[in-house]
This record gives structure tokens, C-alpha cells and sequence, in this order.
């Protein structure tokens, strides 16, 4: 499948509700929601949702799908996300690459899962499963980690390209956690870029991070740095455009300064 480039967006958060109605700013494409903080707010949440759909798209990202999990995927849950996916018509929706619970229990963290053939085709199966509930083409997001399986027997690159042949769904790069990865597990982080299809991403991540010297953490609290800025400039020359929003989760800064941010992704390649 051949995705839309849709341009240049930013996440939308709390702080930032009342510059944005009231400036409706030209250089932001679209906005990226966290679909939680949606799923079962009150309608005056959705009105504002409805309003700013005047001037741009919403694409919907989630942190709850548990897509790794041995649990039965939550329908009440996708049931939610149904609703508001009719509601707000986005291009796509998105998870994550991991687990986030078992036995009904959510960690609130996006846990790691073995890249194995078992864990592959569990995980493909189920996306099939969630892409006939909602109806909106889904993608995939790569995750940071901060370990690795021992029993894992295919690079996680290979296992995302995979996912994609598996299921038809597509990819949400994330390229600062592409970085941070690489650093942390001693992998070539344009090797990985390389092996996935071009046609295959949907949309591109760029985020701040942490380096502690022995080990990065993707913390989402901070400028996008020198070295994740070059490896979306290698993305995008090889890849082509792809549809690319600044994420910026924590110490978030007045909303000028993301749309800089914004602003310095345009410039590439």
C-alpha cells in the first residue's frame, strides 16, 4: 500500500489547545492525538476535536492496543477506537511494537516483546484481526528498548518488514527511536532504515532524547538532536517524503518553539 504524504504535523497537547484555535496556524498540516485522552472524554472534548477538523487532520495514536500481549485483544476497547476513527476520518491510525499488560493489567509502558517467528505470526494475526474491527488502515510503530530477548532470532527491522508483508499494514517510523535503539543494542541504525520498504511508511517520528553516555533514553522532553536530524535527512533521501511530525511529551515548551522544530524538517533533504 502506498501511503499519502499528508505533510508536516505536530502533537497536540492541553497546553497548547488555546494558542492553536486562536492562531489556526499555517505551517501545521495536521495534528497527532493520543487516542486515550479521547476514547471516553465528554463531548465538549470532541467539539474541540470537530472544530480544529475545520482546518486540519487528526491522526489518531495509541498507547493501550497491547498488541504483544498473550491477553484477547481488548474489543471494548477497539470498539472505542472504532467510534472515534468514524468520527474524525483519519488517513491512518497507529500503536506500537510491544506489550503493555497481561491478565488485564496495564503496566502504562510500552513493554519490549522477543522477535521470534512464534511472537511474528501472533502479533500478525492479530492486527488482521483489529484491522477488520476498525476498518482504518492501521500502522506499526518501532519502539525505544532498553533490553533484548536472549531467545529473539530476527532483527527487529526484518521483524517489522515482515509484519508489513504479513498484514498489509504499514509503518509509523519513529527515527529518534531507530537512534536510540541503535545506540543502545550496538546495531547500524541505516542498515535498519534500509531494509524497510519505502512504500511501507506511513508516517515519520522525530522526538528529543537523553543521553546518559553508557545508555539513551527516549524521553520526548526535548529538542530533536544533531544525530537523529541526520538520520531523517538519510531517511528522506532514500525514502522519499513521508508525511513527518515533531512529538514533544514532557517540560513541553511554549508552542512557537515546536513550530521551529517543525520548520527544521522542512528544510530536509
Amino acid at each position: 500500500m502506498t501511503y499519502p504524504d499528508i505533510g508536516f504535523g505536530l502533537g497536540l497537547r492541553s497546553s497548547h489547545y488555546d494558542v492553536i484555535l486562536k492562531t489556526r496556524p499555517k505551517t501545521v498540516d495536521w495534528f497527532e492525538i493520543i487516542s486515550e485522552n479521547f476514547l471516553d472524554a465528554h463531548k465538549g472534548y470532541w467539539d474541540f476535536l470537530a472544530d480544529l477538523r475545520q482546518d486540519y487532520r487528526i491522526i489518531m495514536h495509541g498507547v493501550s492496543l497491547n498488541i504483544g500481549s498473550t491477553d484477547p485483544l481488548n474489543l471494548d476497547y477497539l470498539k472505542k477506537v472504532k467510534k472515534l476513527a468514524d468520527f474524525l476520518e483519519p488517513p491512518w491510525f497507529s500503536d506500537h511494537l510491544c506489550w503493555t499488560g497481561i491478565n488485564s493489567k496495564n503496566t502504562h509502558d510500552l513493554l519490549p516483546v522477543p522477535y521470534t517467528p512464534q511472537t511474528l505470526t501472533h502479533i500478525s494475526e492479530r492486527i488482521k484481526k483489529l484491522q477488520d474491527i476498525i476498518g482504518f488502515p492501521f500502522i506499526l510503530e518501532n519502539p525505544s528498548t532498553y533490553l533484548e530477548f536472549t531467545e529473539s532470532s530476527i532483527p527487529e527491522w526484518e521483524f517489522l518488514a515482515n509484519i508489513t508483508e504479513n498484514t498489509s499494514c504499514g509503518l509509523l517510523l519513529d527515527v529518534n527511536n531507530i537512534y536510540v535503539n541503535s545506540f543502545n543494542h550496538g546495531y547500524d541504525a541505516k542498515k535498519y532504515i534500509d531494509t524497510i520498504p519505502a512504500q511501507n511508511i506511513a508516517q515519520i517520528h522525530l522526538a528529543g532524547h537523553h543521553d546518559f553516555g553508557t545508555h539513551i533514553i527516549d524521553t520526548h522532553d526535548n529538542y530533536v538532536k544533531n544525530e537523529v536530524w541526520e538520520l531523517y535527512n538519510y531517511t528522506i533521501k532514500t525514502k522519499g517524503k513521508i508525511s513527518t511530525m515533531i512529538e514533544w511529551d514532557d517540560n513541553i515548551p511554549e508552542f512557537n518553539i515546536l513550530l521551529a522544530e517543525l520548520d527544521k524538517a522542512r528544510k530536509f533533504p
